[in-house]
């Protein structure tokens, strides 16, 4: 499980390895942190206590200062598996929901016709649809979606990773999605 790196405003910057969390920490890097203590690094023993040195990291961790990252974005990345997990692996025309590998990122609008490789542009669809649809608007071959494309904000962005979230972590993240996303459908 990684741990859900933060500005200290509280935004979302990275998911980051226990082991990096640790070095962090041990810098003193670390503004707060939420959650229950959910991984133990344990390291060597202090010569002068005989105590082990141990750092309990957090599954959310705030960090001092500027944290360089490519969340301050305003739009993610659009990749192939935050599409699908954006639109719940549910093709936008037939309806049906399928495995990754027989899903396709669909252009609402054909590159080869002027579209552009957006979020507000592409839609998941199901091979056979796409394949129906080719390079024409939807209207053209009667087709029509059943549901809009959008801009993921930076917390859906941060869940769509397809990572394993604690409950902890999604809480955090969820509180601050927007209540018409698809993703608390």
């Amino acid at each position: 499980m990684d741990v859900l790196q933060l500005d200290v405003s509280g935004r979302p910057q990275a998911w980051i390895t226990p082991r990096e969390a640790a070095v962090l920490y041990a810098s003193e890097g670390v503004a707060w942190t939420l959650g229950r203590t959910f991984h133990v690094l344990r390291g060597g023993i202090q010569r002068t206590t005989g105590l082990q040195s141990r750092i309990e990291v957090h599954p959310i961790i705030a960090v001092k200062g500027a944290v360089p990252s490519r969340a301050w974005r305003t739009v993610p990345a659009l990749t192939n598996p935050k599409l699908f997990n954006r639109d719940r692996h549910v093709c936008a025309y037939c309806g049906r929901r399928f495995a990754f590998d027989l899903l396709t990122r669909e252009h609402v609008v054909p590159v080869s016709r002027g579209g552009r490789d957006t979020w507000m542009n592409c839609i998941t669809a199901c091979r056979g649809c796409n394949g129906r649809k080719g390079n024409r608007l939807p209207h053209e071959v009667g087709m029509e979606m059943i549901y809009a494309p959008y801009v993921p904000s930076l917390h859906e962005d941060m869940i769509l990773r397809g990572r394993r979230i604690l409950a902890d972590q999604m809480e955090f993240l969820l509180a601050s999605v927007p209540r018409s996303s698809r993703l608390h459908a």
